[in-house]
């Protein structure tokens, strides 16, 4: 199955002197279950990409569909609900809120889920989540006291609780040493094993190089793609 279709997209910022064309006719299909890697210097396009992806902005022109329905016209209101049930998002800064425990920030998107009886289930599974990340014994601190991989951990549970099967993660190591960028990523290498679609923006060739594809952004085009290490010679270690 088709994850994601891309045709023609097209994305402007500003207008007349001020205009800034920062996707120019990208088109892209990702299949159900990949693992992709975006690259490109600053300003290629690739974090504009990856929100048009995300269903946080609209492409100026373009189509978009996300399992294999069109996206691009929808509503605000219809966008938001497709975020929080179809995707979960990974940030480098990780986007936490530092008042919040742990737990609370892993079930923060169940805030959002209608269905009472889908939202109690789902809450049932919060502690499992934490345990399988590692951060169980921190459920009820605050997300602010927590090292740089800990708050990642946490960013991956709350991407993970609706159970999406598209996870975007921008620039995930970027802000963690390389021990912790490692552990991280292996996150990222066992959710696509289990079948996720996972997509990640980075600038470090040695973690695009762990995707299956390798998608390089330039002046808001596809100006290449290709292939990542053979699955054998992906993973850091065991998820």
């Amino acid at each position: 199955m088709t994850m994601i279709r891309l045709d023609n997209i097209q994305k402007s910022f500003g207008s007349k002197d001020s205009l800034v064309n920062a996707l120019q006719g990208v088109s892209l299909t990702i299949a159900e279950g990949e693992l992709i890697a975006i690259t490109g210097t600053s300003g290629s396009g690739k974090s504009t990409l990856l929100n048009i992806i995300g269903c946080l902005d609209y492409p100026t022109q373009g189509d978009y569909y996300l399992a294999d329905k069109p996206v691009s016209h929808k509503s605000k209101t219809e966008m938001a609900k497709l975020r929080n049930e179809a995707i979960g998002f990974v940030m480098q800064d990780f986007a936490l809120v530092d008042h919040y425990t742990v737990r609370q920030n892993v079930a923060l998107p169940l805030m959002y889920v209608k269905d009472k009886s889908l939202r109690k289930e789902r809450q049932q599974k919060v502690d499992h989540l934490l345990a399988r990340l590692g951060i169980d014994n921190k459920a009820k601190e605050k997300s602010a006291l927590l090292s740089g991989g800990q708050k990642q951990r946490v960013a991956i549970g709350r991407a993970l609780i609706n159970e999406p099967q598209l996870i975007l993660a921008d620039e995930p190591t970027g802000a963690l040493d390389q021990n912790t960028s490692k552990e991280i990523l292996n996150l990222l290498l066992g959710l696509h094993e289990e079948g996720k679609t996972v997509i990640i923006v980075t600038h470090d060739l040695e973690v695009a190089a762990l995707c299956e594809r390798i998608i390089q952004m330039e002046d808001g085009k596809i100006a290449g793609e290709i292939k990542g290490k053979p699955l054998k010679e992906r993973a850091y270690g065991t998820f």
